[in-house]
């Protein structure tokens, strides 16, 4: 069974026997367990990555379900890293699930991530954004980012030693700024995008081949669509990645709950 659900992603000379025992060695973890981590979670699990930590504070709510693939109505109500958990191991039964029903927090970022192999920022709080960039940074781990709102999104990749978010933009907006898709809405299929983007991303990753977007994000435009990837180079001044760098630890950050929560709503 095993071999034949995994075949015609071993016949791929860029996976093979080799790389697919590297995925079922790696682990991964999901911040985040909504209209991105659904489908990032349910390719990286058919891929058979076989660790993956879901990291999520929130419950399910039908406002979830246009977007939020892994849940159904039944699920409203029940803690999402639950409900995301029992439909995983649908999928496959051997994978290995941790599941953090917490916020990401300053106190314990290091902790959440310090066990996998990879991040996947699947959030939509620009704090926890940058705290997730920042803990990847200093742990010395690679982080796939992205982002969702209206009908569009983003993705870029942070690897050890190349451009970080704060390359990109160095500090989060006011939140005040930039509107959430609870205010500005989010079209489903869009999430979908921007997941699947972000999942192949981390096989890649995982797999050591093609050519990550690290120094680059990937932006999608679905209602003209529209995609373009564009570079940029790391920041000499970052405060996090450079031989420069101010942030050497996480105390900069206060250790509360985001009031505007870390997961796609």
């Amino acid at each position: 069974m095993t071999d034949a659900r995994h075949h015609r992603q071993r016949i791929l000379a860029e996976v093979g026997e080799a790389g697919q025992r590297r995925l079922e060695r790696a682990s991964v973890a999901i911040v985040g367990v909504g209209g991105l981590g659904s489908p990032v979670a349910l390719y990286l699990a058919a891929a058979g990555v076989g660790h993956l930590g879901l990291v999520d504070d929130q419950r399910v709510e039908l406002s979830n379900l246009n977007r939020q693939i892994l849940f159904e109505e039944c699920d409203v109500g029940r803690p999402k890293v639950e409900a995301a958990a029992s439909r995983l191991r649908l999928l496959d039964p051997a994978l290995r699930l941790d599941e953090r029903q917490e916020n990401v927090r300053a106190s314990n970022v290091a902790g959440l991530l310090a066990a996998y192999d990879l991040v996947v920022d699947a959030t939509d709080a620009f704090e926890t954004r940058f705290l997730l960039n920042d803990a990847a940074v200093l742990l010395h781990k690679p982080l796939v980012h992205g982002a969702v709102l209206r009908w569009g999104g983003q993705v870029t990749t942070v690897l050890p030693g190349g451009p970080c978010l704060r390359c990109l933009f160095r500090e989060p907006p006011d939140p005040d700024e930039v509107p959430t898709c609870e205010e500005a809405g989010i079209i489903g299929a869009a999430t979908g995008v921007i997941g699947s983007v972000q999942a192949e991303e981390a096989l890649k990753v995982l797999l050591g081949v093609g050519e990550p977007l690290s120094g680059r994000i990937f932006q999608h435009d679905g209602l003209w669509g529209e995609t373009r990837i564009t570079s940029f180079p790391s920041d000499p001044q970052c405060p996090v990645c450079s031989s420069h760098s101010r942030i050497t630890d996480l105390s900069r950050y206060a250790d509360q709950v985001s009031p505007r929560g870390h997961v796609l709503t």
